[in-house]
């Protein structure tokens, strides 16, 4: 009897007059006739390669039937097998008790074992052929994909042959195994035999895929096992995944995917439980990682590595989608969607943590010079690196809206009405860490006793963040409106430290500098501009400006602010009318070019000229 599963396959077989085959008698019908010719048929053709087995099966190198040199032996088979199927079918519908069912039976069963080895010959002897990368690279160009039935092998033409010729080789190879095992895949499914084919390719190509992965890096790794690792280890494990899943995905899966659907493309169910069967235990090993990293201790330092996690799978989301597109590896569809939901959530806990440190920062200390705090550099820095990643930030942070006990400053983030005000998540939310920030930097700038540093420490802070905006790509997120408003209030904390650190050498000069005073009045004036000049300069020495723009501004709106008035008050009373005095060298100290020399040493923070000396009479001062 045939084997249960056996189908039509609608075509016809060559004529049996090309094989000779025995002669037979005549039967009743035209039907029983053609059946007949379809049994004696395959037994010339199917014996024939079963004897050729037999006769080399001492030798380990027997004869392919799928070679090249076999082509039309190949074809012949298949066509026999087809008629041969057929002329079974006949019978058992026709003729149930025929004596003929038995030995097309075993006939078959001979033509499946031959196939069967054939089959796995050609897996084996293909695999460098067939490897994924072989087969993803072309794949828009599969000829034989749309072939519904081995029928499609038989009737293959020259021209396509000649076509064949006309690619590289490796390709060449690789196509023609393929055509080979569909044709031999629809045979062995449409006779019944789809277990046994099954089998053959699941264990070869699963072997593939397993080893492809172990050289990729890949490893299943629990969550416990992740969770004991220390970080160093684990980030190198994080990096090695990185580099293995874009291969993984769009070479590895994808091309067991073509692969697996051409040689099966005869039946969605049969392809659909062999690719699930192949590559689902790999594909949940690879894509469980990140689910299970997200789910360990979240500290802010682990942020751009789970990021990085977040954006490789989100950016092969397409491809994942489409390979594993089967009901069963949807698992596999699963485990990425929750490794992303896993990875957002561990961000939006690491911003959170990040915001409470940087609120939680105790440091009581006073930088020296004023100059730019660690905590500025850090969170800048931090934030800087965050916006490489505004494309998987904006997704995250896309439903979870910032919340704050009241709204937040108009001066600092613009007025709704504005089309150039802050307005996405992400924008948002990283302004909003730089407002923590600066809220924390007045702070620090009230620890300095000097009000005038505390001045120029916020300035110099509040540079380095603008800087930084405009560095990166901060500025696209954060707008001009907002770098504008914020490089005003650098001017500003600049003025404030200019009024308030030089107001005593200011208020030590004449409201009106032309004006005839008296004697005494002129030298009172001299001497407070010297005590205060000379005190305010020893102590600023050693003051930092970082920004070089910064410095070289005030030390132009200082010479604007002071000269002026110094050099009009020294030329009207510092000549020689003073200088018929004994005292008017230690009196005048400074000419008005004084004043620029010790300037251009201020605000780098050596303070190596801790001390001004007089050198009026000379022009010039002693170093």
């Amino acid at each position: 009897m045939p084997r249960k599963g056996m189908r039509t396959v609608f075509f016809k077989s060559p004529s049996p007059t090309r094989m000779t085959p025995p002669a037979s008698p005549l039967p009743h019908t035209f039907s029983e006739s053609l059946m007949e010719e379809n049994i004696e048929v395959a037994e010339f053709v199917i014996t024939k390669w079963d004897s050729l087995s037999e006769s080399n099966s001492s030798h380990c190198n027997i004869g392919s039937l799928f070679s090249d040199d076999n082509r039309e032996e190949a074809k012949m088979y298949l066509s026999s097998v087809k008629g041969l199927q057929k002329a079974m079918q006949y019978l058992a519908s026709h003729q149930a008790s025929s004596e003929k069912l038995v030995p097309a039976q075993t006939l078959m069963q001979t033509a499946m074992k031959r196939l069967e080895r054939e089959f796995y010959q050609i897996l084996k002897s293909n695999r460098d052929y067939l490897d994924p990368e072989s087969v993803s690279t072309h794949s828009s160009a599969r000829p034989s994909t749309s072939r519904s039935s081995f029928s499609d092998f038989e009737n293959e033409s020259e021209n396509e042959r000649d076509e064949d010729e006309s690619i590289p080789e490796v390709e060449r190879v690789s196509l023609a195994a393929m055509t080979d095992l569909k044709a031999i895949a629809d045979a062995m499914i449409s006779a019944g035999y789809t277990r046994e084919c099954l089998k053959i390719y699941k264990i070869i190509r699963k072997s593939i895929v397993d080893e492809a992965l172990y050289h990729l890096g890949v490893e299943s790794l629990t969550f416990q096992q992740i969770q004991k690792m220390d970080w160093e280890v684990l980030e190198l494990k994080i990096k090695n995944w990185l580099n293995a899943v874009k291969m993984a995905v769009k070479t590895l899966f994808y091309g067991e995917r073509i692969l697996c659907d051409h040689v099966f493309s005869v039946s969605d169910k049969i392809r659909e439980s062999c690719f699930s069967e192949i590559s689902k235990e790999g594909a949940l090993a690879l894509f469980g990682f990140p689910e299970n990293v997200a789910k360990c201790k979240k500290t802010p330092e682990k942020m751009f590595r789970i990021l990085d996690l977040y954006e490789a799978v989100s950016d092969l989301w397409p491809e994942i989608e489409s390979i594993f597109s089967f009901e069963l590896t949807s698992t596999v569809r699963s485990t990425s969607v929750n490794s992303l939901i896993r990875l957002g959530e561990a961000v939006r806990t690491m911003l959170t943590d990040f915001e409470m440190a940087i609120q939680k920062d105790s440091s009581k200390s006073t930088l020296a010079g004023g100059g730019i705090h660690p905590l500025t550099r850090y969170v800048m820095n931090y934030i800087s690196f965050l916006v490489d990643y505004s494309g998987s930030l904006s997704d995250i942070l896309a439903d979870w809206p910032l919340t704050i006990p009241s709204p937040l400053p108009e001066s600092y983030f613009g007025s709704p009405d504005n089309e150039e005000s802050i307005s996405s998540p992400i924008s948002v939310r990283l302004a909003w860490l730089i407002l923590v920030m600066l809220c924390k930097l007045d702070g620090k700038a009230a620890m300095y006793k000097d009000v005038a540093l505390s001045y120029l420490f916020l300035a110099n802070n509040l540079q380095y963040i603008v800087g930084k905006v405009r560095q990166s790509n901060l500025k696209f997120l954060l707008g001009d409106d907002w770098v504008t408003r914020h490089e005003l209030k650098v001017k500003q904390y600049a003025a404030n430290y200019e009024r308030v650190g030089w107001s005593k050498v200011v208020a030590s000069l004449p409201e009106n500098s032309t004006a005839e005073i008296p004697v005494d009045q002129v030298i009172d004036h001299f001497r407070k501009f010297n005590s205060a000049f000379e005190e305010t300069y020893t102590k600023q020495t050693s003051w930092v400006i970082a920004d070089p723009k910064l410095r070289d501004d005030i030390k132009i709106s200082l010479a604007r602010r002071i000269v002026p008035i110094y050099k009009e008050f020294f030329e009207k009373y510092g000549g020689m009318q003073l200088r018929k005095k004994m005292w008017v060298e230690s009196l005048v100290r400074y000419t008005p070019d004084d004043l620029g020399n010790y300037w251009s040493d201020l605000f780098f923070g050596s303070g190596s000229s801790g001390s001004v000396s007089s050198s009026s009479s000379r022009g010039g001062r002693s170093r």
